[in-house]
């Protein structure tokens, strides 16, 4: 269910709030109109005044009126995404099955099966997206698969997450931190692998004004203040390619494009340097508005004029035109080197590319005459539909696989016969034989890549040539599922193992029967489930299976019986005539940790009677006082104690939002904990020295260990130590910076 803001609101004029909604209904309008006929925009008008009235009573948290979202979600579909007027009747009326007294029936009599049909799918799936709920991996499953129904339901959603993430300020921090997670581990990469480059980003960086206000913050003020300098580079740079692109008649664009605020940060983290070295910090883009057999040849041009000017780096062309990314990106992209010494990237494509690479798939609706429009959303669909056909019951699993393929970039692999395949980066000669067809991958023996024999783990680079060697006589075995990276192959395999298994088992279960008659034990459900549990198997398969391989025998049967003789759980069983226990009866262990909780409400306080529950500090990201945090509830090590932007945080967030607590510092007392910082710089007689004084001597702080490295001149090392909250290690930081040769300094986990 959406979350209404239950306050009452005083001091509205509902005049001017009528002028209001008139005023941002017109605005759908008018990005509407030029698409659309006055059939559809009628029915947008009814749509909007029936949304207008089932939300009549409805507020968002900041207090507007709830009509404004759906509008907005509108306008996006429209303006970002490329769909039509359907999808914007849809828009208006996502939320009122769920959130009202009217029906799918009503829905229908009013707006057709079609529209009905689309709305079932947004209902069906909305607990999944609305604020109050976290993702659980089963109802993402069920999402997915109304996807083979129709893709505007998925489409629609992503809309709604997107404007729901602009005005998450509403929100209390909890919830914001929650569905920034969220965001992140699925809809950010879904945006990508469905080709919506700007939404996927404006999510990202969106999500990190959450999860890390700071560093959001400051790159955000760098980039604004560094606006224009950067405005004047870039007009240098396009300078001459302007002057002849002018004169040889090309009709262009030229766009300077700055890197996400997310994108940013991931390379001064992966590159380990601060905002000023970071060098790609924009992108050139220039589009070429051109017909499309003439596309290929023209980009090509364009490459040539630039490089005329500015020397490629070899290393750093990138040709999705003749080859696209599955998700339908196409573009040439290259870096070039600047007059004043610094690496641009130059990304060249026609205005068709260009609009597949902003709105995606639904671009390709306008250019259906297009080679590339087929094989685009309805392959990677297909391949959708078959995890979903093929995976296991464990919903995580199936997450787990689902995410390796959505977020992997693609190889590009030909069969003998030239024709191209496209897998995962790291698939292997094993994954290759499942992505022909589940028979050539059950019966693989090896593989010969490039005319080359190689292993079934072998992993296969873009433009291999891949033929695969069967035998009817090979089956898959367990090992396979280490050789092979695709959800497709996985759960081929694991449904491959899973039948043989149930055949060996049906002989174990007749051994069983046997031993258990010699023993004078009943065969009956309760007892065997009660050895299901003995031998800590997950089901009565598992144990039937260990006894038809011998893994079990009936030495094993009698040890469980003088276990029981001693007075064990399961004493009952030898007697077929005692009274069988009801599951009831057994009483699961209370948690302590729960019940203390229960005792305790309240905010976690960290440091505050280390005695009353227990928790760690999670070494993965060593949080300090000052550190803003969440408790995760562990199955058996008590609560750990998380950083909120933790590399972990994003998973834990989103699989288990039911076992998060929240947690602050208690500062009533000084407690030292452990911390740690990188340290890069050139090497010089006694920085080691200098370092160890101003740690021990200046600051009193005590160091667990110590680590430099040198070489060629330069030295690297880390230093754990005890400090007292963040403001005490970012004091340390700044003048440890200030040390003479020191370059570099970073907070570990940072």
């Amino acid at each position: 269910m959406t979350e209404f803001n239950s306050i009452e609101i005083n001091n509205i004029d509902p005049e001017q709030e009528r002028k209001e909604i008139l005023k941002h209904y017109r605005g759908l309008l008018s990005v509407c109109r030029p698409n659309t006929s006055q059939d559809d925009r009628k029915k947008i008008r009814q749509a909007f005044n029936f949304s207008l009235q089932a939300h009549k009573d409805h507020r968002r948290k900041s207090g507007e009126p709830y009509i404004y979202h759906p509008i907005s979600v509108g306008r996006i579909v429209v303006e970002e995404i490329g769909l039509g007027a359907t999808s914007v009747v849809c828009s208006l009326l996502h939320d009122v099955v769920e959130d009202t007294d009217y029906t799918l029936a009503d829905i229908t009599e009013y707006f057709g099966e079609e529209v009905a049909k689309i709305i079932d799918g947004l209902t069906k799936i909305s607990g999944i997206f609305d604020q109050t709920n976290s993702v659980q991996a089963e109802n993402f499953r069920k999402m997915l698969l109304t996807l083979s129904d129709d893709v505007r339901v998925i489409l629609i959603k992503l809309a709604d997450r997107l404007h729901n993430m602009r005005t998450l300020d509403s929100l209390p921090p909890k919830k914001q931190l929650k569905i920034a997670n969220e965001t992140l581990y699925l809809f950010a990469p879904l945006a990508h692998r469905l080709g919506f480059h700007a939404i996927k980003s404006e999510l990202e960086d969106l999500a990190l004004k959450y999860t890390d206000p700071d560093i959001f913050t400051s790159i955000s003020q760098k980039l604004e203040e560094s606006e224009e300098e950067r405005n004047r580079f870039i007009n240098n740079f396009t300078l001459p390619i302007k002057k002849v692109l002018n004169e040889q008649g090309v009709n262009y664009r030229i766009l300077g494009r700055t890197k996400s605020i997310s994108s940013i940060w991931g390379k001064m983290k992966k590159q380990e340097v601060p905002f000023e070295e970071v060098f790609d910090i924009f992108a050139i883009r220039i589009i070429v508005d051109t017909p499309e057999e003439r596309e290929k040849a023209d980009c090509w041009r364009v490459y040539s004029i630039v490089t005329d000017f500015y020397r490629p780096n070899p290393d750093r062309l990138r040709d999705w035109i003749s080859t696209p990314k599955a998700n339908g990106y196409e573009s040439l992209h290259t870096t070039v080197m600047s007059k004043k010494g610094k690496w641009v990237e130059v990304q060249i494509r026609s205005k068709r590319m260009d609009d597949v690479a902003e709105k995606g798939y639904a671009a390709h609706w306008k250019y259906k005459e297009s080679k590339s429009a087929e094989s685009g959303i309805d392959k990677w669909l297909n391949r959708i539909r078959e995890i979903l056909k093929t995976s296991e019951r464990d919903a995580l699993d199936f997450i787990e696989d689902f995410k390796l393929n959505l977020f992997s970039d693609e190889i590009f692999v030909f069969t003998p016969k030239g024709e191209l395949r496209t897998l995962p980066i790291g698939s292997t000669s094993l994954d290759f034989a499942y992505s022909i067809h589940t028979k050539v991958g059950d019966q693989c023996l090896g593989a010969k890549v490039n005319h080359k024999l190689v292993p079934l783990s072998h992993p296969l680079k873009s433009g291999d040539q891949v033929e695969i060697i069967t035998s009817v006589k090979q089956k898959p075995k367990p090992d396979w599922l280490g050789y092979v990276t695709t959800a497709r192959a996985k759960g081929k395999i694991k449904a491959s193992l899973k039948e043989e298994k149930k055949k060996i088992a049906e002989d174990g279960k007749e051994k069983l029967d046997r031993k258990l008659k010699q023993l004078k034990i009943d065969n009956n459900q309760d007892n065997i489930q009660k050895l299901v549990t003995y031998f800590k198997h997950q089901a009565p398969i598992d144990l039937y299976y260990d006894f038809a391989i011998d893994k079990l025998d009936i030495k094993d049967l009698k040890n469980y019986l003088s276990e029981q003789e001693k007075g064990g759980i399961f004493s009952y069983l030898k007697n077929p005539f005692s009274k069988t226990i009801k599951t009831a009866e057994i009483k699961e262990p209370v948690d302590p940790i729960r019940q203390k909780l229960k005792e305790k409400p309240d905010t976690l306080l960290i440091g505050d009677g280390l005695e009353a529950l227990d928790y760690t500090l999670s070494p993965c990201c060593n949080p300090i006082p000052g550190d803003d945090v969440f408790g995760f509830v562990t199955v058996s090590e008590g609560i750990k104690i998380h950083r909120n932007n933790c590399p972990n945080a994003m998973q834990l967030m989103s699989k288990f939002a039911y076992r998060i607590i929240k947690a602050k510092w208690y500062t009533g007392k000084s407690i030292a904990f452990l911390s740690g910082i990188k340290i890069r710089g050139i090497d010089d007689m006694g920085i080691l020295n200098n370092l160890t004084n101003l740690i021990s001597s200046e600051y009193n702080l005590n160091i667990r260990s110590i680590n430099i490295d040198s070489n060629a001149g330069t030295f690297e090392g880390t230093v754990m130590l005890y400090v007292n909250d963040t403001q005490h290690l970012n004091n340390l930081i700044s003048k440890i910076k200030k040390i003479k040769g020191v370059k570099l300094v970073t907070r570990i986990g940072k």
